[in-house]
């Protein structure tokens, strides 16, 4: 227990924990591996080389959650449970299991090493769930034809004809339409398994270059899921430049350089693992690598739905444009199925991989687990 007749166990230096729990440059505050679940939640107001991991992604919940809901406020907004709001709802389900698997596997990985090994399993699975629900957002807020009526024909009225008069061709090559309308989310969610599997594999071989492995795994879903962005950013809006609406989407390309921006100082720290390298010891509690990749990787996520929220305002502020449940759209509008469907299916087969290896983490390391259980009861059952 954190409280050993009356005082809380002591923090300990890299020397005297399983090799497991060592994480390079950090040498001190690290705590026993057999807390119990209280003492894990009380040690979130203890300075160990965790509360910071904690923190830095627990808070960011909650200034999302209030950026989110601004949407639902907006003139023209539809109700929060609207067809059209599926893939935002997907999208913040997305990031809010990624922030808080995030917090919670660095406050509870103490309880055991196999706990440990499942911790961050849970948490390399949330990532990618959450890459899917950014690609659920994008294609239905930001692909080629979102909110984009068939222009073709003669049965449209003068009013829509007048305001998408001037609207570029959606694709430029027609391989580009075969993918986004066939292959986008597919691709999603094959990557999002693939990075799964890849990074879970890091916590048992390969661990000399696991950062490194980790952090370009999960370059390649930004590659895909960004695409529809990509697109937008290299060809003309769909928006007449004297719309409301183009000016509201015009934003979109200073949120994803930032989006950006952030990512890449995100990866710079995680695999340089500054500034604890230049000091080993001096970081340890506050200021260390993965703290700073926590706030980056959090603000990156907030510039995100700053992009996603312009491109859903420019929609709603052209209202001939929104996907009309009467008439079929160009681009069919969100369902249950092709949303909420999607990730759940996804989470059925990223549990099955997370089962899967902490079956087999429980086989490596169940026995010292269970050796460092003995030896840790041994130890505190009586006052000194």
């Amino acid at each position: 227990m954190l409280l050993n007749c009356g005082q809380p166990l002591p923090l300990l230096r890299h020397t005297d924990v399983p090799p497991r729990v060592i994480e390079n440059f950090i040498l001190t505050g690290y705590r026993f591996p057999n807390y119990s679940l209280r003492d894990c939640l009380w040690s979130a107001f203890r300075p160990t080389n965790e509360t910071g991991n904690f923190w830095t992604h627990f808070l960011p919940v909650f200034v999302f959650f209030y950026y989110f809901a601004e949407v639902f406020g907006w003139d023209g907004a539809r109700h929060a449970d609207d067809s059209f709001f599926y893939p935002l709802w997907n999208y913040f389900i997305g990031v809010f299991c990624l922030l808080m698997a995030s917090s919670l596997a660095h406050l509870l990985n103490s309880m055991s090493i196999v706990v440990r090994e499942v911790c961050f399993f849970v948490d390399y699975g949330t990532i990618s769930a959450y890459t899917v629900g950014s690609s659920l957002a994008y294609y239905y807020y930001i692909h080629p034809r979102a909110g984009l009526l068939e222009t073709q024909g003669q049965n449209g009225s003068q009013l829509v004809q007048d305001i998408i008069g001037s609207i570029k061709p959606s694709y430029a090559m027609p391989d580009f339409s075969v993918f986004f309308d066939s292959l986008y989310i597919p691709s999603a969610c094959v990557v999002a398994i693939v990075c799964v599997l890849s990074c879970c594999n890091t916590r048992q071989k390969w661990r000399q270059y696991r950062y490194i492995i980790r952090t370009f795994v999960f370059l390649l879903p930004f590659f895909i899921s960004s695409t529809p962005i990509f697109y937008r950013l290299l060809t003309k809006s769909p928006y007449s430049d004297k719309s409301s609406s183009f000016v509201a989407s015009n934003t979109m390309a200073v949120f994803f350089y930032r989006h950006c921006f952030w990512l890449l100082l995100s990866a710079v720290f995680n695999i340089s693992k500054l500034p604890e390298r230049l000091a080993p010891g001096r970081f340890d509690i506050w200021g260390h690598s993965h703290q700073w990749f926590h706030c980056f990787t959090s603000l990156s996520i907030l510039d995100e739905l700053h992009m996603i929220k312009a491109e859903i305002r420019a929609i709603l502020l052209c209202p001939t444009l929104l996907l009309p449940p009467a008439s079929p759209p160009r681009l069919p509008g969100p369902t249950i199925a092709s949303t909420y469907g999607v990730m759940l299916l996804l989470q059925t087969t990223i549990v099955s991989i997370i089962v899967w290896f902490s079956w087999r983490a429980n086989r490596i390391y169940g026995p010292q687990r269970d050796q460092l259980a003995k030896d840790h009861m041994k130890k505190h059952t009586k006052c000194h």
